[in-house]
């Protein structure tokens, strides 16, 4: 009996030992140190010596990222423009997007830094003569977005969360190439994307609203332009859109743009305007790099082919 005691006694203690064994594994996978070189979107060459425990964010879109990987606790400073998710309004300010208070971020002490391309020529400096070390995120592409939510996933010891969230991003935009690809050129609409109305402003080649229209089954009728440019009225009616979409901003001006276009009497002889075919869309899903941006597509994939979409 004795014997058998001891055998049992020592058989729970493998088990439990192997158990112990496993969780120590499970959670070092998740919290040791992720020592590493990572190139960031200006071709910057940043190394990260361990997982942050204290990030600040330079833009919105670095924020909703943050978030949106579960990485809350750890932001410690955020601008006064990243208004989402709510809670993302009470983390301590650093300034403005294209007004970062150095000072204050030096004083936050933060591990890592999350800037954006408009930060490369000042801010970015001054923080590395300090000793920060700051990471740029600035995607040029829908694949340049997911790829910078992989990237922020690896830095920060999140990489399973972050996997997951572009998996389900990838499926979401799958379903709408998987109707658009095959579509003729006659198949697809005339789109006209504005941002401002006095004068207006567009986005042509080599933005990612350009890239969405054509995602969404659309042709830009200012894919010849380069980067945001203006447009003139008289170039926007000879090339006679057949849809219309307005961002939607925020304050006093919010609406304006779109109803400059319903209201321009010169634009009521274009096939949109005829139609009924203008459409606001919200700037914060359809021009921050996020995963919202998802969302943003989906809308317009339903404004400019409702057919394969719904209303």
């Amino acid at each position: 009996m004795e014997r058998l005691l001891m055998k049992r006694y020592i058989g729970w203690s493998i088990s439990i030992l192997l158990m112990v064994a496993l969780l120590l594994s499970t959670t070092a996978c998740v919290t040791e140190p992720l020592p590493g070189t990572f190139v960031d979107d200006l071709g910057r060459t940043v190394n990260i010596e361990k997982v942050p425990q204290r990030i600040i964010s330079l833009a919105p879109s670095n924020t909703e990222i943050l978030f949106a990987l579960g990485l809350e606790d750890k932001l410690v400073g955020v601008t006064e423009f990243c208004n989402y998710p709510e809670a993302a309004k009470a983390k301590p300010k650093i300034g403005g997007f294209t007004t970062v208070d150095t000072e204050r971020v030096v004083a936050l002490e933060p591990d890592v830094i999350l800037a954006a391309n408009i930060h490369q020529k000042t801010v970015i400096p001054a923080l590395e003569e300090v000793g920060l070390t700051v990471l740029a995120l600035a995607p040029k592409t829908l694949d340049g977005v997911l790829a910078n939510i992989s990237l922020v996933g690896e830095i920060t010891g999140k990489s399973r969360e972050a996997t997951r969230l572009v998996t389900s991003l990838e499926k979401r935009i799958k379903a709408i190439t998987d109707e658009t690809q095959a579509l003729t050129e006659a198949e697809r609409p005339r789109v006209l994307y504005l941002t401002w109305h006095d004068p207006l402003w567009t986005a042509g080649s080599g933005t990612l609203e350009d890239e969405l229209i054509n995602i969404a089954g659309g042709k830009n009728v200012a894919h010849d332009l380069t980067r945001h440019k203006t447009i003139d009225l008289e170039t926007v009616i000879h090339r006679n859109p057949q849809v219309i979409i307005v961002i939607t901003g925020h304050g006093e001006a919010r609406d304006l743009p779109f109803y400059h276009v319903k209201n321009e009497p010169r634009l009521g002889a274009t096939e949109a305007v005829m139609a009924g075919r203008v459409y606001q869309i919200d700037a914060d899903i359809f021009v921050r790099p996020t995963p919202r941006m998802v969302d943003g597509l989906e809308q317009l994939a339903k404004f400019i082919h409702p057919e394969l979409f719904g209303e």
